[in-house]
């Protein structure tokens, strides 16, 4: 029997504006296990980033259900949803723009632990340890995001997300923004955490080879529907669909 910790069922985003109106996210369903990775792929435009909101609730749901750990989260608000952000945080493509540059990355990271009410010298140590989790030494917690490179910014972004213990982690095309050598450091740093602290992961992302080396699953959108669904080998060694052959021979 799976152990499902996020199950999506018929999501629909309809995007309206004034008489006109824009399908997003059409009739899209999948399920993660607890401790998997399943890849959302696609172009721009595809639906991906528009999925991972509506987990989180920055965008609302227009039909269909989301379900985490057998609790439907789809319309939760106030006290229920900031329990939700305890179990699922999200890593973004841009890291600087997502730390307050009048603060440190200590500052950004220990917020999360200060609203629990943990103490600042308690908040300090962990933050640290979270960096050092992460691969960043101590010192990086008094710096600045502009004063550190994008993919010592990204590390800092993961410690951020990891500090309150999330059982969940969405990276929202979390390496694309990075050269490709720091692309790889941050694809190992996933691969670790998801192997030694059986996280599970949404990975939302347009580059197949990535996905072919960090997902279990693959779920391919095109204009907002389901193209494909199923393991990273059954996908790019057997594509159905010529959208999806497309993709492949754009990457590999």
């Amino acid at each position: 029997m799976t152990d499902i910790i996020l199950k999506a069922e018929h999501l629909k985003k309809v995007f309206v504006s004034g008489k006109k109106s824009m399908t997003a996210v059409d009739d899209v369903s999948f399920e993660l296990n607890r401790g998997e990775c399943l890849g959302i792929v696609g172009e721009s435009g595809s639906g991906k980033s528009t999925i991972a909101k509506m987990i989180t609730h920055l965008e609302s749901v227009t039909e269909g259900q989301v379900f985490l750990k057998g609790k439907d989260i789809t319309h939760v608000k106030g006290k229920a949803l900031r329990e939700i952000y305890q179990e699922i945080q999200m890593v973004f493509q841009m890291p600087m723009e997502s730390f307050d540059p009048r603060c440190t990355l200590g500052d950004g990271i220990g917020e999360s632990l200060r609203n629990m009410g943990i103490s600042r010298s308690e908040t300090g140590s962990r933050v640290e340890k979270l960096l050092e989790r992460c691969g960043l030494d101590r010192e990086f917690a008094d710096r600045y995001p502009h004063q550190v490179s994008g993919g010592q910014c990204q590390r800092a972004a993961i410690a951020r997300a990891l500090a309150v213990n999330p059982e969940i982690l969405i990276c929202d095309e979390a390496t694309s923004a990075l050269d490709v050598t720091v692309q790889k450091q941050i694809l190992e740093l996933l691969i670790e955490l998801k192997q030694k602290e059986q996280l599970s992961f949404l990975l939302i992302c347009h580059d197949l080879a990535l996905v072919q080396a960090f997902c279990d699953k693959v779920l391919v959108l095109y204009h907002g529907k389901t193209v494909e669904y199923g393991t990273p080998d059954e996908i790019i060694n057997h594509p159905k669909e010529d959208y999806t052959k497309r993709l492949i021979d754009s990457v590999l």
